[in-house]
């Protein structure tokens, strides 16, 4: 049997928010640890039926890459039910929903623009 690792390592400042997320992986050709802003992991604990979650992002990460970031991990995530599940409908349903997410929140920047 092969292992794989992934090790995420999260810099925090004396408040105890993160300032810094670097992961690296052993199934990878990365030669050093990667940066990254953000981060959502979910687990699925199946004795509790649950989903056990790990979301975290730094402090310098801004709005629009929050709204990027949150938009493009619904379509991914829309994808993999679809791997998992061959429900299209529902694939088209979710990603419609994660495409009227954007626009919504590119108008709202719009307007904060103009008004500021």
């Amino acid at each position: 049997m092969h292992k794989s690792s992934i090790i995420i390592d999260v810099f925090t400042d004396e408040q105890k928010i993160p300032s810094q997320i670097q992961w690296s992986a052993s199934d990878t050709s990365a030669e050093k640890a990667q940066q990254a802003k953000a981060m959502m992991i979910a687990f699925w604990d199946s004795a509790d039926k649950a989903a056990l979650r790990i979301d975290l992002w730094t402090k310098d990460m801004m709005i629009d890459e929050m709204a990027d970031f949150f938009y493009q991990t619904l379509m991914t995530m829309a994808d993999t039910y679809g791997r998992a599940t061959k429900y299209g409908d529902q694939v088209e349903e979710m990603k419609t929903f994660a495409k009227g997410f954007y626009e919504k929140f590119r108008e709202k920047q719009l307007k904060e623009n103009k008004a500021g």
